[in-house]
């Protein structure tokens, strides 16, 4: 069962959120009345989610957010308030929030995009533990970086394997240059723009004894890696 930290100082919402979340969610929810007394709940347990009111005694949610992310990066926080100003909404992203939602609100739309988030992380943690994969009759290990066909391996550069993962992560479907070149070169300017032409010619190259595998250019997108 998938754990969510709830603050949220008015008991009575409190309350409602905390039912129907263990209800109609599934979830196990741990609701603090406060900024200190969730923060301490944090400290002392693994959660899959935060939901935090932005007006609360003590400390307010956006100050909460703040702690939570030095302890944990990659947790989605979801932020709660009364207020619709944007300067609002751009705090909480620059907080480093994953989503807003502005009272009052549907207990439905918070539960939908409770899921969204979830199954984005979820995601997005399988990504991050991906490691090996088939492509057609090649079998690429990102971790030691080789590329094995047929008993022979090819040894690829980092940023090659880099990118490859990326492809294959995508396999079928678009991968596209901006996504690869922020993620990889943490740029995309015109001189990496070209640096990742190069690289994608090596890995053509490598890939090239496997007619059912292809790198392709899709026009105006990106790239993408085809296995038929």
């Amino acid at each position: 069962m998938q754990k969510i930290l709830l603050a949220e100082d008015d008991p009575n919402l409190g309350e409602l959120l905390k039912d129907y979340l263990e209800l109609k969610g599934k979830f196990d929810v741990t609701l603090s009345v406060d900024g200190d007394k969730a923060i301490e709940e944090f400290r002392k347990n693994d959660f899959d989610l935060c939901i935090f009111d932005v007006m609360m005694p003590k400390k307010d949610g956006f100050t909460l957010g703040k702690e939570v992310r030095k302890i944990n990066s990659t947790i989605p926080i979801i932020f709660a308030t009364a207020k619709g100003m944007m300067e609002d909404k751009t705090q909480a992203f620059e907080l480093g929030g994953d989503d807003y939602i502005t009272k009052p609100f549907r207990v439905e739309e918070l539960l939908l995009r409770i899921n969204a988030l979830l199954k984005r992380a979820s995601k997005d943690k399988e990504e991050e533990l991906a490691d090996k994969f088939e492509i057609g009759n090649y079998f690429f290990d990102y971790t030691s970086q080789i590329i094995s066909y047929k008993g022979q391996q090819q040894k690829l550069s980092t940023k090659e394997a880099e990118l490859l993962r990326l492809l294959c992560l995508k396999k079928n479907d678009v991968l596209t240059r901006e996504e690869a070149l922020k993620k990889i070169w943490h740029d995309d300017n015109y001189f990496t723009g070209r640096s990742m032409d190069v690289f994608l010619s090596k890995l053509r190259k490598y890939l090239k004894e496997d007619t059912s595998v292809e790198i392709v250019n899709v026009h105006g997108r990106g790239y993408k890696l085809l296995v038929s």
